[in-house]
């Protein structure tokens, strides 16, 4: 009892939005110096995209979760001849490999509008919790490039390798989504026993040989990643179920769920699941030198940023981060996804900026291999935003007070210059610019100059109590290099 009554204050504690966010995440900043150069030129690129694609994109369903046997809502299964019947649900969802035929697989397509929207790296999931693989691994048959799957035959099969060396051809970094719990693997899911939830349906400390095997089976897919698909920037690691088991009731706490919410933490079993990371992380680096590792989720050293995932935190956080968020639909292809609006997508990508973030942007192709048309329109509209505000974005680094109002903030690392990117309100005249502005709490200094880029000349502005006051000539307001949202360059403040 005394026991239970030292740990309901810190449990409540725990639940504390702020204090997660900055103090239970623990980051661990990487000490090898490759990898911290890489982290910072990581942190210059601001903006990436993810795909969620695998079979599972034929049923339009939440990637692999419908396989996994917990009760979430997003976990129901809804396909198949008898949704209720776990078993033959299961066999019918493996049995999508048989059907998965995406003829319209045109990598470069993607790489382009990827590029065209200021995008600079992809993240493609290489594998999902189902295990089935999207590159040609020789340690499984469950993969797209296998005689059983109808695209094995087509000259692209390997889709991993063709989606690399499209985005790489246009500039991006490559990203390998890999997911550490695979639920086809017998040494994962041992058919001898009924799975329970997401994690290993055994106890691998009384089968340590069927463990190891697990172990031997996931270095070996990821060294192939590794090894075989050019210049790898990121190992991007999901399941953060699958770790060694935490030390500390706190860390047990927060061990089931993950990185997104800790809500629902109690549910999930913890199970010591030790892949040992650390001699994993310092094999792919033998190959990859200076590689970002993303182990999402747990804390220490291999988790060189972290991922809030469909959510922005409320201020900026004191390590590297990332937003992966959907951009329409869900993280997979759904019939007829709804998309972000181009005003909802600027203004999350600048407000996750002036955070000190990176926004990673989920697109899920179709079945078919292509992308909604409402991905294209979307992606061309922050183009053209980023064509002309692309100084404000890339390169820059949180600056106090980060957001104040409708206005965000922005320094430049090497040069210090700061921007102060005007967010159109909801109940202003579209497209249009107030007569002057206060940027509160920045100072310009007395030799300032400030413009708006994509516009000509400097602006007239006073530096007030609250901070510099900007003024918009009529003759700019009258002609707008570009709308939703505009960007004052200040040469310097005080």
């Amino acid at each position: 009892m005394k026991k239970l009554l030292l740990i309901v204050p810190i449990l409540t504690a725990l639940m504390s939005h702020a204090q997660y966010e900055h103090e239970v995440t623990g980051y661990v900043w990487p000490e090898d110096k490759e990898v911290l150069q890489k982290l910072e030129e990581w942190q210059d690129l601001k903006f990436g995209l993810l795909m969620h694609w695998g079979a599972y994109s034929q049923w339009g369903i939440v990637e692999s979760w419908s396989i996994c046997p917990e009760d979430y809502g997003w976990c129901e299964r809804k396909k198949g001849s008898d949704p209720n019947d776990y078993y033959t649900y299961k066999k019918e969802y493996e049995n999508l490999k048989l059907s998965f035929n995406p003829t319209g697989f045109e990598p470069e397509k993607w790489a382009k509008a990827a590029h065209d929207a200021g995008m600079k790296y992809v993240v493609f999931t290489t594998k999902h919790h189902d295990g089935f693989s999207m590159f040609d691994s020789k340690y499984t048959d469950y993969k797209i490039t296998d005689d059983d799957c109808p695209f094995s035959v087509n000259p692209r099969a390997n889709v991993t390798k063709e989606i690399f060396d499209a985005f790489r051809a246009e500039g991006l970094w490559a990203g390998a989504y890999f997911s550490k719990p695979d639920w086809h693997s017998e040494h994962y899911w041992d058919p001898k026993f009924p799975p329970f939830d997401r994690n290993v349906n055994y106890d691998p400390e009384l089968y340590p040989a069927k463990w190891e095997k697990f172990v031997d089976f996931t270095h070996n897919q990821i060294m192939e990643l590794m090894t075989d698909y050019g210049k790898v920037d990121i190992l991007w690691l999901d399941g953060g179920w699958v770790a060694q088991k935490p030390a500390s009731l706190i860390e047990q706490a927060y061990a089931g769920k993950g990185e997104g919410t800790p809500s629902g933490f109690i549910k999930n079993r913890t199970v010591n699941q030790d892949i040992r990371m650390d001699e994993l992380a310092a094999k792919a680096r033998e190959k990859q030198p200076g590689l970002i590792v993303v182990d999402r989720a747990v804390r220490g050293p291999n988790q060189n940023y972290l991922t809030p995932e469909n959510r922005v935190p409320e201020t900026q956080l004191p390590y590297p981060w990332e937003s992966c968020i959907i951009a329409g639909g869900g993280w997979s292809w759904v019939p007829d996804p709804n998309f972000m609006t181009p005003k909802q997508a600027i203004h999350m990508l600048i407000d996750i900026v002036a955070k000190g973030g990176n926004l990673l942007y989920n697109i899920g192709p179709g079945p078919d291999g292509r992308w909604p048309e409402g991905a294209y329109e979307l992606l061309s509209a922050m183009g053209d935003w980023i064509t002309v505000n692309g100084e404000a974005i890339y390169s820059t680094r949180a600056i106090e007070p980060y957001k104040t109002e409708n206005i965000c903030l922005t320094q430049k690392k090497d040069t210090k210059e700061v921007f102060a990117i005007y967010l159109e309100q909801e109940d202003a005249p579209k497209n249009q610019l107030p007569g002057f502005f206060k940027v509160k709490g920045i100072f310009a200094a007395p030799d300032a100059k400030l413009n708006l880029l994509g516009s000509k000349g400097n602006l007239k502005w006073e530096n007030t109590t609250e901070g510099v006051k900007v003024y918009i000539p009529e003759k700019i307001r009258n002609n707008l290099p570009c709308d939703l949202a505009w960007a004052i360059k200040i040469s310097a403040v005080k």
